[in-house]
């Protein structure tokens, strides 16, 4: 993909990032940056607020990743459970196919 100098704005101050990534990905971003940095204060020295936000921001990923990973091995559960229930279901009714021929054709 295309590398391009992409100017965006956090705190109030400007900043060229060269990204392949959108234009309109990289100001989404610089915002969600700048309100994060809203959060943390400004009192705090700009190197510090940017640390701060920069460890709030990678907490909220991890957590959600975290939450991600938990959905994914509940759904996996979830559904080896319907699995199971659904082959005894078709192994009680006979509606499952025979994996072996019955004695009569052998």
């Amino acid at each position: 993909m295309e590398r391009r100098t992409v100017e965006v704005r956090v705190a109030g101050q400007k900043y060229r990032v060269v990204s392949s990534a959108s234009e309109e990905d990289l100001h989404r971003l610089a915002g969600i940056v700048s309100r994060k940095l809203g959060e943390v204060g400004s009192r705090a020295q700009p190197s510090h607020a940017l640390l701060l936000a920069a460890l709030a921001l990678a907490y909220e990923a991890d957590a959600e990743r975290s939450r991600r990973a938990a959905l994914e091995v509940r759904t996996r559960r979830f559904l080896e459970g319907l699995l199971r229930r659904i082959e005894r279901v078709l192994d009680g009714d006979g509606l499952r196919p025979a994996t072996k021929a019955p004695e009569r054709f052998t």
